[in-house]
């Protein structure tokens, strides 16, 4: 008889790791097996689009963080049925941007997102594939709060 396995626990069977990428000592998490099987990646989408739909959580707009944050945040906004916004890496947006920047285990990166993407008071859902230090998603959080959401 096989135990039945928790949603994380399910999503994290399809996660690998691939060890000294992109420099030695780094542990990768390649999410690249989730996305492929459509039933995890339906499971994925639908643990965070059931959390979210309830109205004390419900965004008014998903951002999502490049790269693979597009993936997921594109796919949640349009179930959610709001809007998305990218948060790009420097020099490939072609508004006016703010812009980020933070460390990585491995350097810095500067991320910039549309001065006019969310509006003073919209409630956003930031999205990314995975934390390994958090800068990525702190960086993505200061420019949001620098535009006035919630």
């Amino acid at each position: 008889m096989q135990q039945s396995l928790s949603v994380n626990e399910y999503l994290r069977q399809h996660i690998r790791t691939v060890p000294d990428w992109p420099a030695p000592g780094v542990q990768f998490r390649d999410i690249t097996p989730l996305l492929q099987d459509p039933k995890v990646f339906r499971v994925l989408i639908d643990a965070f689009v059931h959390r979210y739909m309830d109205k004390s959580m419900r965004p008014d707009i998903v951002a999502g963080l490049d790269a693979r944050g597009f993936i997921i945040g594109a796919v949640i906004a349009y179930e959610l049925n709001v809007g998305f916004v990218p948060i790009r890496k420097k020099g490939k947006l072609p508004f006016t941007t703010v812009e980020e920047t933070y460390e990585l285990e491995y350097g810095s990166a500067t991320v910039e997102l549309h001065a006019d993407a969310v509006q003073r008071g919209d409630r956003v859902l930031l999205i990314d594939d995975l934390i390994a230090t958090g800068g990525t998603m702190m960086a993505g959080k200061n420019l949001l709060e620098r535009l006035g959401p919630r």
